[in-house]
């Protein structure tokens, strides 16, 4: 039986998807007598707080990552950015080793946080982009995340190998000396037989301001839509919030943020779900087996590879957010929807990396006692 060790999981804060996906993985530490320890900025970490009160967490430098108001500046936006995340790396290793140290940790996990890592423990880097689509500079980003990726000691992608799959092109490559992991569809939701209390789900997430002004669109056009609709948006805030709009066709529930449990009976109770199509979402809504719609994120090429790759397989409708109608939603019934990958996680093994002691490590715990 491995001897219980202190781990860091770190995702990244851009959107909520980075933090969600990892409360799985937090969730399979406690469960096999480790003691996971939380490490993010912004919304992300405030989330995983609300979601593990009893787990110790830390404050990292942010990304400070916003999305250009029109899609066609999303590229120049990023570039634009680009010193700033640098720099926010730099401060990012300077902390992790900090914490590694003071903290005596065994290993981290890196969910897409290009500075958390450290030479002298087992890093883990946990992403879906193998490949980082960026239109005619794909290959350059692409290469450039895999030389980051190369740095840990393994490489854990949340989907099959195989085919069928759910990322296609951006998590699977032809040739790779990255140790790669697959480990099938990662969502913190089961699904569960409930009675439907929803025509439609609202779901929103991502940077601003593209979140807030996809939210002001959709407030506006959905009053048309004929049923009960929940509408969630995103926003992680110190207390949660609950309104009701009556409309003439319609009554809209306004909630803030949900935690996983109450917002996966939402979604359960929910017939369709309206959001982004980013990947966690995906991941989800396949779990729970939900037909869908996908308002891909203006300009973010892998939100808008993953839709249209769904819609070219049937199994989900996608529009631009320009674009949108509230009767673009009567397509959702000629597709399939989405469904599960079966797939059992072996995380005894996976987790035995961090058994493994590096040449010149730093000395750290054998056991949890201190």
């Amino acid at each position: 039986m491995q001897s219980s060790k202190r781990i860091l999981v770190a995702p990244l804060n851009w959107g909520l998807g980075h933090a969600t996906r990892c409360i799985p993985i937090i969730n399979a530490l406690l469960e096999h007598g480790h003691q996971p320890f939380i490490a993010s900025d912004g919304v992300a970490r405030s989330l995983l707080r609300k979601e593990f009160p009893d787990v110790t967490t830390f404050e990292l430098p942010s990304y400070k990552i916003t999305y250009a108001e029109k899609a066609k500046n999303f590229k120049v936006k990023m570039m634009w950015d680009s010193p700033k995340v640098l720099k926010a790396m730099n401060k990012e290793k300077k902390t992790i080793k900090q914490l590694v140290k003071k903290h005596q940790l065994d290993g981290i996990i890196s969910d897409n946080r290009l500075g958390v890592f450290y030479k002298k423990v087992p890093c883990v880097f946990i992403t879906h982009q193998l490949n980082v689509l960026s239109g005619n500079t794909t290959w350059m980003s692409s290469k450039a995340h895999q030389k980051i990726i190369k740095k840990f000691d393994a490489c854990w992608v949340p989907d099959v190998e195989g085919k069928p799959n759910l990322t296609g092109k951006l998590g699977h490559l032809k040739k790779s000396k990255i140790n790669i992991k697959y480990l099938g569809p990662l969502s913190r939701f089961k699904k569960t037989a409930v009675e439907q209390k929803y025509d439609l789900m609202v779901l929103l997430s991502g940077p601003e301001p593209q979140r807030t002004i996809l939210e002001e669109k959709l407030l506006e056009e959905l009053q048309q839509f004929d049923g009960n609709i929940f509408f969630v948006k995103g926003k992680i805030e110190e207390h949660k919030s609950i309104e009701e709009f009556e409309t003439l066709n319609n009554t809209i529930t306004v909630c803030n943020f949900m935690q996983s449990e109450e917002l996966q009976t939402a979604l359960t109770q929910s017939a369709k779900v309206l959001c982004r199509s980013g990947y966690t979402t995906i991941m989800d809504l396949a779990k729970l087996e939900k037909k869908a719609f996908f308002i891909p994120t203006p300009g973010q090429y892998e939100q808008e590879y993953l839709a249209k790759r769904l819609q070219k397989q049937n199994l989900v409708p996608y529009s631009n957010q320009s674009d949108f109608k509230f009767d673009d939603l009567k397509r959702i019934d000629a597709f399939e929807g989405l469904k599960q990958f079966e797939s059992d996680i072996d995380y005894g093994s996976l987790f035995s990396l961090f058994s493994k002691v590096k040449e010149n490590s730093e000395p750290t715990s054998s056991s949890l006692s201190t």
